[in-house]
């Protein structure tokens, strides 16, 4: 595995393919609170490329080109809130879309257990370390130990979507969970809207 790690933004001309696995790193869980430092990107090659943005003008046309690209399926694990991130700090609609983690309640539909490391543990029989899940993302200088994090969680997605698809075929499901990740930027855009908290299909007043 190779990391590569850049300022700012992805570099001019670089094509990771059809689909590539995303992630980011935040200073924290809520929206318009805590900023968007870190994305991370992988074509399902083994590498991994790291971008530490410049969180004063999010200026970063590349990674927002990739992000809008109607040919080029972006697959998350947990989507919901990356996608939430873009479009609020980076101003753009991440289209189309791919989550495992959805993906994995409609097919593993015997365990409450969806978080990307037991995702990865039963799927790919690999561990992950979780150790620089909770570190500062907004420093200057990013460690070797968080560069190595961050791209941890992308280099298994497009396995994931394998071992997945696998799943949702045989139990009759890859419809509707096509339906859930098309649906997946509206829901972003109810999150940001201040519907976060609300299941509108509810029967309440909520």
């Amino acid at each position: 595995m190779t990391v590569f790690y850049h300022e700012g933004d992805l570099p001019d001309g670089l094509d990771l393919g059809a689909i590539v696995a995303i992630d980011s790193e935040t200073m924290g869980l809520r929206f318009r609170r805590d900023g968007l430092c870190v994305v991370q990107l992988s074509g399902g090659d083994g590498n991994a490329h790291v971008v530490r943005l410049d969180r004063q003008t999010y200026h970063c046309p590349n990674l927002k080109r990739l992000l809008t690209d109607g040919n080029v399926l972006k697959l998350f694990h947990y989507g919901r809130f990356d996608i939430g991130m873009f479009m609020l700090h980076l101003d753009v609609v991440t289209a189309p879309v791919y989550c495992t983690k959805i993906a994995s309640k409609l097919a593993r539909t015997y365990t409450d257990r969806h978080g990307l490391k037991d995702l990865v543990r039963e799927l790919l029989n690999v561990d992950m370390s979780k150790q620089q899940q909770s570190s500062d993302w907004g420093n200057e200088t990013l460690s070797p130990e968080q560069l190595a994090y961050a791209a941890s969680d992308v280099l298994h997605l497009h396995a994931l979507r394998d071992r997945l698809n696998t799943m949702l075929a045989r139990e009759g499901r890859v419809e509707l969970a096509q339906g859930c990740f098309d649906f997946l930027p509206h829901r972003v855009k109810l999150d940001l809207a201040g519907w976060e908290d609300c299941d509108i299909f509810a029967h309440s007043w909520a």
